[in-house]
């Protein structure tokens, strides 16, 4: 049985890093690099390489992508259940790192747009006998609605990675989430979009708790964890009980790394928060939230994406040393 189903998007990553992001208009030398991305494929690596059993519903074109994605996926131990469309390619993104580790990404969809929910319908029950059901929204909304649905209809948890950031995101969508888990840029176009307020990402870290935790009942009537990069993660609950907790709103601190490139560490966040919430259902958020935290500081510590994602045992050891 399939503890964690993800249901997302797969991209071939096209990757180019230089010392500097190029400017507009200007011209860098670099080196160029090719891997498997997009975050839905990249949170079920993480949720895999967590040592916890792995579905992952996808829409891939009729291609050599897909066919790398399809070996990618068996060597990593997941179990890729996809819907092919041959009028169309496998998603694709281009990536650009600068040595810092910062990153600008453009994603061209391709076949995640195409994700039905006549798909989702056919795997109903597998999504039904799963602990946690994870969703982003690099695919059609009415897929990822679909199975949020099905997987909440069943009583198993929900949780939904509301990015990036100009996906289509409503409150009927946040509603068949137990858990969001939007970053700073997405809280903010959150509030902005769904409550009407406006506040600055580079502003959310250092916003007071109180006002946080507002912002977040207002704006979901589940539980929320923005995550803050290096100032950690913010937590807020409508019912703490809920994720075994007995405080309504607290901050994690962020877990030191070297970071060489923060390409794909929210999905590492993501995936590993599923994997660690569908592995020990009776332990606290927070509990998950640390394991997840030092998952995706480990993922910075490597070049690329879904192939930097480190395992369970490498995370264990990391945190020893």
């Amino acid at each position: 049985m399939n503890q964690v189903i993800v249901v997302g998007s797969y991209n071939q990553d096209h990757v180019w890093v230089s010392d500097e992001l190029p400017a507009p208009g200007a011209t860098r030398s670099g080196r160029y690099l090719s891997g498997p991305g997009g975050k839905g494929f990249n949170q079920a690596v993480a949720s895999a390489r967590s040592a916890t059993a792995t579905a992952f519903l996808v829409a891939l074109g009729d291609d050599a992508a897909a066919q790398h994605a399809r070996a990618l996926a068996t060597g990593f131990g997941i179990d890729l259940i996809d819907e092919v469309h041959g009028d169309v390619a496998t998603g694709s993104a281009g990536i650009f790192v600068d040595a810092r580790g910062r990153n600008v990404i453009v994603v061209a969809p391709g076949a995640n747009a195409a994700l039905s929910t006549r798909f989702i319908d056919r795997e109903a029950a597998r999504i039904r006998a799963a602990v946690v059901t994870l969703a982003q929204l690099e695919v059609d909304r009415g897929a990822i609605f679909r199975a949020l649905s099905i997987a909440r209809g069943a009583g198993q948890r929900t949780i939904l990675n509301p990015a990036p950031v100009d996906a289509e995101v409503d409150e009927d969508l946040l509603d068949v989430a137990d858990l969001i888990t939007p970053n700073e840029t997405e809280f903010a176009s959150l509030c902005l979009h769904i409550l009407g307020e406006q506040i600055r990402a580079e502003d959310v870290a250092s916003s007071p708790s109180s006002e946080l935790h507002a912002l977040c009942r207002r704006l979901h009537k589940g539980s929320v964890v923005i995550t803050l990069g290096s100032a950690g993660c913010f937590v807020s609950h409508t019912e703490p009980s809920a994720f075994n907790e007995a405080t309504a709103s607290y901050r994690i601190a962020a877990i030191k790394a070297n970071a060489i490139d923060t390409t794909g560490a929210g999905d590492a966040f993501n995936g590993a928060l599923a994997a660690e919430l569908a592995r020990d259902p009776t332990q606290s958020l927070a509990a998950a939230i640390r394991y997840a935290s030092a998952y995706a500081g480990a993922s910075t510590e490597r070049r690329g994406a879904a192939l930097s994602m480190p395992t369970r045992a490498e995370v264990a050891a990391r945190s020893t040393t």
